[in-house]
């Protein structure tokens, strides 16, 4: 299979091989499940629709990311602050169940996903991308549209702020870092 798909077949492989991986990094990113299932869908759609503009610099995975991360980044934008840390702290109050359900082996852990939405959206993001989806430094930087050197220092500051929220709620202690 080439990198551009020449068929409606083949952009469905594509749905395939990374709608469930897509969904998961939106989930995380924003903590609704309906609202993660109706973004990954826009993803797709608009990919189809501007598939003309992928241009093989990157893999089609990278490129879907890219798109997925604009679209969950301008849906929180457009919602209230205040009423996002409410279903924040609503659903970690719930323990979220559903999330353990969605969630691979090692993405579900609560501990993990109550501290890395406490951490600001540039760390959760870059954590997410590079250690739990496991994308390179270049793809982060272009699905983030950040310099790698970006990518490399926040994730340089992002660890350390992760394991300081762990450390606080107990998840950790200071023999396991």
């Amino acid at each position: 299979m080439s990198d551009l798909p020449d068929t409606k077949e083949e952009f469905t492989n594509w749905y395939h091989l990374y709608s469930d991986s897509i969904f998961k990094y939106i989930l995380m990113m924003i903590n609704d499940y309906h609202q993660a299932e109706d973004l990954t869908h826009d993803t797709f759609i608009k990919a189809y629709k501007n598939l003309h503009t992928f241009q093989k610099k990157s893999k089609p995975k990278t490129w879907l990311f890219s798109i997925a991360h604009n679209n969950t980044i301008d849906y929180i934008r457009k919602q209230k602050p205040i009423k996002i840390f409410q279903e924040i702290f609503q659903t970690l109050k719930d323990s979220a169940p559903l999330t353990e359900d969605i969630l691979e082996v090692r993405e579900s852990s609560i501990e993990l996903y109550k501290a890395l939405s406490r951490l600001k959206s540039s760390y959760r993001e870059v954590i997410i991308l590079r250690k739990i989806k496991e994308f390179s430094i270049r793809e982060t930087s272009e699905i983030l549209n950040w310099s790698e050197g970006k990518v490399k220092t926040t994730l340089y500051r992002a660890i350390p702020a992760l394991e300081k929220e762990l450390l606080k709620e107990g998840f950790l202690n200071e023999k396991q870092i």
